[in-house]
């Protein structure tokens, strides 16, 4: 039985979070909500030993993806559902998860922000390089097919209700649809 996963895909601070655990309240499936950030923020990865140049985050970044990314199919194909939020800001990735997450049903959605306001989140954040927002925004979007498209300005709440209706429609045409 495929599981069912909702794929928040936007800048960084565009309202991914945010949206994910409006819909993890929402939603009637005891949906996973899940995402790199979560395993940074948990400890999972030694992120002081990064910031603190024990590590280079260039040289571990492949590995901590290919693993993040796999995690995530093997959830999957344990029956959990999946409320994911990611950024495919690297070549190939999107080719790597649409295999690993063939055999789901992925809701493929994008989360837009206006630039100035994805700028004003990231500075007062203060835990992603300055200027991430601004090259995510530019490039992220771009050659990429949603079964859904969100504008974080319309609300939370009208854009959790956008996604709930998608996912109950069950009408999929996405880069994550089977052919």
């Amino acid at each position: 039985m495929p599981s069912h996963i909702i794929f928040l895909h936007g800048a960084s601070s565009s309202g991914k979070s945010t949206i994910a655990r409006a819909l993890q309240a929402r939603i009637e499936r005891p949906f996973w909500h899940i995402s790199i950030d979560h395993l940074r923020d948990a400890g999972v990865l030694p992120m002081e030993r990064f910031r603190n140049n024990d590590f280079r985050w260039a040289d571990a970044r492949a590995t901590v993806f290919d693993g993040f990314h796999a995690a995530l199919a093997a959830c999957a194909d344990a029956g959990n559902d999946l409320i994911l939020e990611h950024i495919l800001d690297t070549d190939g990735w999107q080719a790597d998860l649409t295999r690993l997450l063939e055999l789901h049903n992925v809701l493929f959605v994008a989360v837009h922000c206006p630039l100035d306001l994805l700028e004003t989140r990231e500075a007062a954040r203060r835990d992603r390089p300055a200027g991430s927002t601004r090259k995510d925004f530019g490039t992220i979007h771009v050659g990429r097919r949603y079964d859904l498209e969100l504008q974080t300005l319309d609300g939370v709440d009208h854009n959790v209700d956008r996604i709930l209706a998608a996912w109950r429609s069950r009408k999929r045409n996405s880069d994550f649809s089977a052919p």
